[in-house]
């Protein structure tokens, strides 16, 4: 097997999967669904293309949180296009200032496929939604051969240098992992619904994905030494 790895880092981020209504939620990471997507849309699918879908929805997925961010919520109002009538308020939430490592497993030629259409994407990617777009490039690295959990816990960490300055000398010692459960890991696993079957926006289908939360270790990264930072004891004081 081979693995892809991408960056999901941007100002704002939104992973829905059970929004309701005048209420949009997010995740605290990538959704299967919402990376898929992402990758479809790159190579140019089209959203009714089932299909093409397939295989790119029986990769194995797994994501990496490296810098959590922060959940903020947002007003969103909207009038009707012809008629000019106020439409309802809805709610918005979105992970700010967030970085992830996403992990597909699955055949080479696809992964490669995939990375290359990453370089020149069809359509532009976003994270989530149109209004979050990425702040760099998303393709990481293709590994030819290897496991999704081996790739995950190798790539070295990629939060913020701000955000590695704050830790200095406080580095964290691991960091979470949600991956797709193993025949084996079955019987430890939640379940989300975010396993793409169709994108045709009148048939849209998601199903139910096993997930297994584990750690690893913080890779590639030695600890900054400390230095004196008075505004550290007002922090601690307002924590």
């Amino acid at each position: 097997m081979s693995v892809l790895l991408l960056r999901l880092a941007g100002p704002l981020q939104s992973w829905g999967a059970s929004s309701r209504f005048a209420r949009r939620t997010t995740e605290s990471a990538p959704t299967k669904s919402a990376v898929i997507g992402l990758l479809a849309a790159a190579a140019g699918l089209d959203r009714s293309d089932n299909t093409r879908l397939a295989p790119l929805a029986a990769l194995r997925f797994g994501v990496r949180i490296d810098q959590p961010g922060t959940l903020i919520r947002d007003f969103h109002t909207a009038h009707h296009q012809v008629t000019g009538k106020a439409m309802p308020l809805s709610e918005r939430y979105y992970l700010a200032d967030a970085v992830f490592v996403a992990a597909l497993e699955g055949d080479h030629t696809l992964l490669t496929q995939l990375h290359s259409a990453l370089k020149a994407p069809v359509y532009p990617p976003f994270l989530g939604r149109r209004s979050c777009p990425p702040a760099a490039p998303l393709d990481l690295s293709l590994h030819k051969t290897g496991q999704l959990e081996e790739a995950l816990a190798q790539e070295p960490w990629q939060a913020s240098a701000w955000y590695r300055n704050r830790y200095r000398s406080r580095t964290p010692e691991k960091l979470i992992v949600l991956k797709e459960a193993t025949a084996d890991e079955q019987g430890t696993a939640n379940t989300l619904r975010d396993q793409p079957v169709s994108f045709d926006p009148a048939h849209r289908r998601h199903t139910w994905r096993t997930v297994v939360t584990t750690t690893v270790p913080v890779p590639g990264h030695t600890a900054v030494p400390a230095r004196h930072e008075p505004f550290d004891a007002l922090e601690d004081e307002n924590a």
